[in-house]
């Protein structure tokens, strides 16, 4: 595992990876993605993320989670039909060794505004992702409906406040992802400099 990887080849190369091997990862090599989530910027020094990382049995929480709210939104699915949805979406679970549930905790100081608090959170996200890839690691971001459902929340034990906002599954990849692509950043820029020929 590479640690020494150039940020610019970091940001550039890191991909979405959801076909990981079972094999485990270190706990310290875990500590290294918290510690980079852990060193993302916030406004007013609030820190207002917090980790639930997953392994092993500890996975089978949200394997529950995924398999009642699965359940709660099949109304008309009873029986051996509702038994193999609940066991399908539990499966979820263990798609990958580990599973870092990525939460924010936003603080209620005055002059704390709540959706920078989940920027700040999810800037954490962005810096695991980045130390992962560096680390040879294969990452995927999850989120969608069931991230948001009061029963996920449940599932750590959130206060009403608190939000999930991701799930992010790592494990050493199967293939070697390919290779990204990405519009101009010109294409979505604006520069506005004051100078009357700054339109180019």
């Amino acid at each position: 595992m590479n640690s020494n990887m150039p940020l610019s080849e970091a940001i550039r190369g890191r991909r979405s990876v959801g076909r990981v091997k079972s094999d485990p990862i270190a706990r310290e090599v875990i500590e290294q993605l918290l510690e980079a989530g852990n060193w993302a910027p916030s406004h007013h020094a609030t820190e207002p993320w917090r980790f639930y990382v997953m392994t092993g049995g500890g996975r089978q929480a949200l394997a529950d989670a995924y398999a009642d709210i699965a359940a709660e939104g099949a109304t008309d699915v009873s029986g051996q039909e509702l038994e193999e949805l609940r066991a399908k979406q539990a499966a979820k679970a263990f798609r990958a060794p580990v599973v870092i549930a990525v939460v924010v905790s936003p603080s209620t100081a005055k002059g704390v505004s709540r959706i920078e608090e989940f920027a700040a959170a999810h800037a954490a996200v962005q810096n695991m992702l980045l130390m992962a890839h560096a680390l040879g690691l294969g990452t995927i971001w999850r989120t969608g409906e069931p991230a948001y459902h009061p029963r996920m929340k449940q599932a750590f034990g959130l206060g009403e406040a608190d939000a999930i906002v991701g799930l992010v599954y790592v494990g050493i990849p199967e293939t070697t992802p390919s290779e990204g692509k990405r519009r101009p950043a010109a294409d979505k820029t604006v520069w506005m400099t004051g100078e009357a020929d700054s339109k180019q």
